[in-house]
């Protein structure tokens, strides 16, 4: 075997991070791209260092009339490194792209838990992390969306997905398959630039280099990883913050203008208000999570936010699913009318 710079590099990374464990069962997620087969070849590689037990996994989307002949290209692949593989087909159209990340995430993990997997590995790498802080930054996104792509992550049944290329270019995955002569199987849909993440590696990604800076990839993964940290702790703080906040259920007081309604949660407000705007809007968000029944958007978090300080007797028009924030002297009480 060869071993080349960027073995090592995932080797020191892999164990310098925490990511992975010796002798674990570990599930590749294997497009046949370049950059799945470059991880393919890297966890195959490094094998023997760590005891890990490999298996690969490929989802065929059905959305090309060669997803069929992409998925037995995979499964030779497995074959010819007697590794098991695992196919999973859609059995219905997914209408875009989110669609299809989210049907993967939830098919890769019933796989990994059901075959005794205790990590599934994908490819992501830091071009892909560059390009999802400029996809999320174009879409509004705070601070969450723009380190999304993270170096773990938590799905059911305790099952992880890891990324350790996410310090690794497109272009040295490019460079490492043709040095081990990885036959990658081109994705027609990757050049379809009806795809806005299509557009932003074809056209935007390339204008930036070469207008801008040719490091622009690198740059921004790095401010991915930093804002990952920042997150994280902000997320804990602002956890300790609500908890602090919300009224216990005995703390509940029952008003004259509050009854015929179902009291869901209650906020303390003064001690909201000692807290910074960012930890406000943060505790907020993880508040609304828990009652409303989709995910929390700008309008809704700041709507909570703007009872904090507001007079006596304010309240909002409905957040999804019916539910009112009222202000009641120093609390603020979210509601739910009772038919």
């Amino acid at each position: 075997m060869m071993w080349t710079s960027l073995h090592a590099n995932i080797h020191r990374t892999i164990g310098s991070r925490d990511l992975l464990k010796r002798n674990q069962r570990l599930l590749i997620a294997v497009s046949g791209g370049q950059d799945s087969l470059c991880l393919a070849q890297l966890m195959l590689d490094l094998q023997p260092k760590w005891g890990w037990d490999i298996g690969i996994a490929h989802c065929d989307h059905r959305w090309r009339d060669d997803s069929q002949a992409n998925a037995n290209y995979v499964e030779k692949l497995a074959e010819n490194w007697s590794i098991p593989f695992y196919l999973e087909t859609a059995s219905r159209s997914l209408k875009s792209e989110a669609a299809a990340r989210e049907w993967r995430y939830q098919v890769m993990s019933a796989i990994a838990f059901s075959n005794n997997y205790h990590c599934i590995i994908t490819g992501h790498t830091a071009t892909d992390r560059a390009e999802t802080l400029i996809y999320n930054l174009i879409r509004g996104s705070g601070a969450d969306g723009l380190q999304a792509l993270t170096w773990q992550r938590s799905l059911l049944n305790n099952i992880m997905v890891v990324r350790p290329l996410l310090e690794v270019t497109r272009t040295q995955t490019g460079q490492f398959c043709q040095d081990f002569q990885l036959q990658v199987w081109c994705d027609s849909t990757n050049q379809d630039l009806k795809y806005a993440r299509n557009r932003i590696r074809q056209e935007l990604v390339p204008y930036l280099q070469k207008k801008f800076n040719p490091k622009v990839e690198s740059n921004l993964a790095q401010t991915a990883e930093l804002l990952q940290a920042e997150v994280e702790y902000l997320e804990q703080a602002a956890e300790k913050l609500r908890q602090q906040a919300e009224i216990k259920s005995s703390e509940n007081i029952v008003v004259d203008e509050l009854e015929n309604s179902t009291i869901i949660l209650g906020l303390n407000r003064q001690i909201l208000l000692q807290a910074p705007l960012a930890l406000q809007r943060r505790a907020i968000r993880q508040v609304l999570q828990k009652i409303i029944p989709n995910a929390p958007n700008f309008e809704h978090i700041e709507k909570l936010v703007g009872l904090i300080a507001a007079p006596n007797r304010s309240q909002t028009d409905p957040f999804p699913g019916g539910i009112i924030a009222v202000v009641r002297d120093g609390f603020i009480y979210l509601k739910k009318k009772d038919i």
